[in-house]
């Protein structure tokens, strides 16, 4: 877990905000509360249920941001052991993630004991189980056990891409600068081709191609406000993604070139590490991606909850939006305490252990 002192504030503002849309998206998509409190301000959860999931644009070019700078903060990719790099990102990923889907399991068959709605997960088989330990559910098309699970097996799969064109990079023989220059072209032109073809086309939304062209925006944006590199070259970039959106324009594509404007100028100013000073944005920013895993298994309980014993009060109903909605930020509070910043010791209980003899029973194998 990093330390206060090396996080990022801008960074973190942005996490907050793009977290709690999401929370808010979907309590306003996910009924049966949101279903009778709608007539207090319908154009409100319109928005809501409709627009405001486009903030998980912000996370994607955050993550694309972080990546390059964890990756290849020159460009070039500075290790020699990527299989390494790819297992150590899953095993950071898994271990939340999973807590967070058993949670959901929970809480959908605690939804179910009190009402029938076509919003709570049916109880799980294993095949469901096994596909999303593998991150492979929505390309399975296996039903997802819990609502914003796919972002975490994109992500995955974003990495792994990213990676996989640096290494290529790295691989090609050039020396240095060349190195440099080959990884950022490759991953641009992969980000072009995902923007002008995958990222139109509805049916690759289940594949990293899709999701690439933003996520490479992210990783773009930290290149290419180096202190050394050309001040035009940020401005070269949004020209290019504006030519994209007059051929197909998209408001996803627009947000997430936004996002990695904010992102390159307030690195590139210097202010991305303090500003903007406020603890609790900072608090809602580090806890964001806790929140995120852990507020749907809220959701399906209070609604549950509000929809047996009030069936029929918007104002009832709209109160209890605006509980799920704090105690959501509760949970994911205690969640990152108790999992998310405790994954490593999770990790040594639980995967550590599997790894160890999936290592011995390979061995055993290849002596015979």
């Amino acid at each position: 877990m990093r330390t206060a002192a090396t996080r990022l504030a801008f960074i973190d503002a942005l996490k907050a905000i793009a977290s709690q849309l999401i929370v808010l998206h979907h309590l306003a998509f996910y009924g049966p509360m949101s279903d009778v409190a709608r007539e207090l301000a319908p154009a409100l959860f319109s928005w809501l249920s409709q627009d405001a999931r486009i903030a998980v644009q912000v996370f994607l070019v955050i993550g694309g941001f972080l990546a390059a700078k964890a990756l290849a903060p020159a460009g070039k990719l500075i290790s020699t052991a990527p299989l390494t790099l790819l297992k150590n990102r899953y095993l950071k990923l898994i271990i939340p993630y999973l807590a967070a889907v058993l949670l959901s399991i929970l809480c959908a068959a605690i939804a179910r004991s009190l009402i029938e709605h076509d919003s709570i997960p049916n109880p799980p088989t294993p095949w469901q189980v096994l596909a999303h330990i593998a991150l492979l559910q929505n390309i399975l098309d296996v039903d997802s056990l819990s609502a914003g699970v796919w972002y975490i097996a994109i992500d995955f799969q974003l990495f792994t891409l990213l990676l996989g064109t640096l290494w290529l990079a790295r691989s090609s023989g050039k020396e240095g600068i060349a190195t440099q220059r080959l990884g950022t072209l490759l991953v641009s032109g992969l980000a072009l081709v995902s923007l002008l073809y995958f990222n139109r086309d509805s049916h690759w939304d289940n594949w990293a191609l899709y999701f690439f062209g933003a996520y490479a925006l992210g990783a773009l944006s930290y290149w290419l406000t180096e202190t050394e590199k050309n001040p035009y070259c940020l401005p070269f970039m949004t020209v290019i993604v504006v030519a994209v959106l007059l051929i197909d324009f998209r408001s996803r594509i627009a947000v997430a070139l936004l996002t990695a404007l904010a992102l390159g100028i307030s690195r590139r100013s210097g202010f991305m590490g303090s500003w903007p000073k406020g603890k609790v944005l900072a608090y809602l920013g580090k806890i964001s991606y806790s929140v995120f895993l852990a507020h749907f298994p809220v959701v399906l309980v209070v609604n549950a909850i509000f929809s047996k014993i009030t069936p029929e009060s918007a104002v009832a109903n709209a109160f209890g939006i605006v509980l799920a909605w704090a105690v959501s930020i509760a949970v994911g509070a205690a969640f990152f305490h108790w999992i998310e910043s405790r994954a490593s010791y999770w990790q040594g209980l639980t995967i550590d252990p599997v790894l160890r003899v999936l290592e011995r029973f390979v061995l055993v194998f290849r002596t015979r």
